[in-house]
């Protein structure tokens, strides 16, 4: 559908003539804007993958249309060049290419991902736009081997792993660093939605954190499946792309460090944070100081500006210009920025704009690679459908809490936090919600878990005053040892020793007690979360520095998360995607 060739190339955007046709609920393409309404036209197959076209079209001499009822979506992407007068400024590929091989080899870039989920929260609105078979041709599918998802259950929550990739592919992009990079998992999230469907947690996963690759198999291009030895002590960017890892072994990397099972993955290449913002025409971003970085070549004033292209890209790989110039706080921004994208996608201003619908729809598909239980635009139209009721006000953006590294003089990675790391993972395990959503029904549950705690009538001691011996019988390595840091280190109960291994596994957590204990009892009793049947009371008084047993059991689910009642979210920093935060 060449514009120019049809007399109307002055201004006129070819996605701009796709209109919505009131009689027939369909967009059709309308070359003459002068011309009226088409006729109706009965559909003649699915309309998922097609739209009606005009009568009054002249369809002779044009190899894209398939018959003079209906036409498949042109194949035309957008013009990139600056209108005159009032557009935005926009740099000539000679510029942009200047710039780029300017750019610094010194430091490895982070892709940023977020875009591509931005797109699927809001997919559901994008209608027929989701649909076009060109579209449908754009996604890379990728099929890892092992268990296959089972979709989109009702009642269930899923869990889908977004990975950005330091791979450069795509124009320009070599001139960032390791340009003979595989492709690392530089960027990860673990989106969790919950079972209701009213909100979601965005995990992010520090790419220098050191943890266990289990032992993964890749299917090749030949065929066959290539088994790929686990490694200990790791970082977890090598579980992609290092040895001939795919995104599989990522998933089987994140199962092994959080215990929720992976049911997708999305993968995109370096150019989706470029091609999504300039889609929607900008991203809003804040920051509380004006900004000169030489490494990334992003410069901003103070306050608010709006971003998009190479500049957004700047913005969420620089190191320098935020916090103490670590990853983890470029991970802080880059949740911001993730916010601000999501925002701008559901506004208004993009919704009701079919060219900005559209260009959005073909950068995002055209960013994708996905695992093949999504790997269509009818799969990801139902994701968009499960996804379409939460609200940005419970999306909440979280990070791993990690520590530094200990077995490293000068740390330059991290293990994860003993023991606000379990506590997260058990959160999501439990589908509770960061966020204020569910605040009632958490705020009945936690009711119900004091009614029962008035079994537990009676004084409590001081945490100091408590003494017990821990005995691990969960079959869970470290269990003990994890539960003796978090009491001591956290509740104040300096009087606990790690005895190691119970004799025998143990069903149910126990605390034995005498009968002059039970203050302490009671005390650890409400730390733990114990049900009053965990509490074995003895019949005889002990002495004054005897400790009460505690043994865990398979119940056992991170120190200090709580063996029975509602698992409360723990109390890590977080980013909202309705609020807007000014980097700092």
């Amino acid at each position: 559908m060449d514009a120019h060739s049809r007399g109307r190339a002055d201004e006129i955007d070819p996605a701009d003539q796709w209109v919505l046709n009131p009689q027939t609920g369909n967009y059709e393409l309308r070359l003459d804007h002068s011309a009226g309404q088409s006729q109706p036209q009965a559909p003649s197959g699915p309309r998922r993958s097609t739209v009606p076209a005009p009568t009054s079209r002249d369809t002779s001499a044009d190899p894209s249309v398939d018959s003079p009822a209906e036409a498949p979506v042109p194949g035309q992407r957008r013009r990139r060049v600056s209108e005159p007068g009032g557009g935005r400024d926009k740099e000539s590929p000679a510029s942009r290419r200047k710039r780029k091989q300017g750019a610094s080899r010194k430091k490895k870039v982070l892709l940023w991902t977020g875009g591509t989920m931005a797109f699927i929260l809001v997919g559901g609105a994008t209608g027929a736009y989701l649909l076009y078979n060109k579209l449908d041709g754009n996604i890379d599918v990728v099929d890892p081997v092992g268990p296959k998802s089972q979709g989109f259950r009702k009642g269930e929550a899923f869990n889908i792993l977004i990975i950005g990739t330091d791979k450069r592919t795509g124009e320009g992009n070599s001139g960032y660093g390791d340009n003979n990079s595989p492709g690392h998992a530089d960027t990860t999230i673990l989106f969790h939605v919950s079972k209701d469907r009213t909100n979601a947690t965005a995990l992010s996963i520090p790419r220098d954190l050191m943890t266990t690759i289990p032992e993964c198999q890749t299917r090749q291009p030949d065929g066959r499946i290539l088994t790929i030895p686990g490694q200990r002590q790791a970082r977890f960017n090598v579980s992609l792309g290092q040895d001939g890892r795919d995104p599989g072994c990522t998933m089987r990397t994140v199962k092994e460090l959080t215990g929720l099972t992976v049911d997708h993955f999305m993968m995109v290449d370096f150019n989706a944070v470029k091609e999504l913002t300039t889609a929607v025409g900008g991203v809003k971003v804040c920051v509380e100081k004006a900004v000169d970085d030489p490494k990334s070549h992003l410069k901003l004033p103070a306050g608010e500006s709006v971003i998009e292209g190479e500049k957004a890209l700047a913005f969420v790989r620089t190191r320098s210009s935020f916090g103490n110039k670590s990853d983890l706080d470029r991970i802080k921004v880059q949740q911001q920025f993730l916010g601000s994208m999501i925002r701008q996608m559901k506004s208004n201003e993009t919704l009701t704009s079919p060219t900005k619908l559209y260009d959005l729809a073909e950068a995002a598909t055209d960013a994708l690679t996905v695992d093949k239980g999504i790997g269509s635009l009818g799969k990801l139209q139902d994701l968009a459908g499960e996804l379409s009721g939460i609200d940005t006000k419970n999306i909440a953006f979280a990070t791993l809490p990690v520590i530094d590294n200990p077995d490293e003089p000068k740390p330059i990675t991290v293990v994860p936090h003993p023991t606000q790391a379990p506590q997260l993972f058990a959160a999501m395990q439990a589908d509770t919600s960061l966020t204020e959503v569910k605040k009632k029904q958490q705020d009945a549950k936690n009711a119900q878990a004091q009614a029962q705690a008035k079994l537990l009538q009676g004084a409590r001691a001081e945490a100091v005053d408590v003494r017990v011996d821990v005995f691990n019988g969960s079959g869970i390595q470290g269990a003990a040892q994890s539960t003796i840091n978090w009491l001591q280190n956290e509740e104040g109960v300096t009087r606990s020793t790690n005895k190691s291994n119970a004799p025998e596994k143990a069903a149910k957590t126990t605390l034995t007690y005498a009968p002059n204990q039970a203050d302490q009892a009671r005390k650890l009793a409400d730390m733990m979360g114990l049900a009053a049947t965990a509490l074995k009371p003895g019949t005889q008084d002990a002495g004054v520095r005897e400790p009460m047993t505690l043994v865990l059991g398979a119940d056992f689910k991170g120190a200090g998360v709580p063996i029975n009642g509602p698992v409360k979210a723990p109390d890590v920093e977080k980013v909202q995607a309705d609020k807007q935060v000014c980097a700092k």
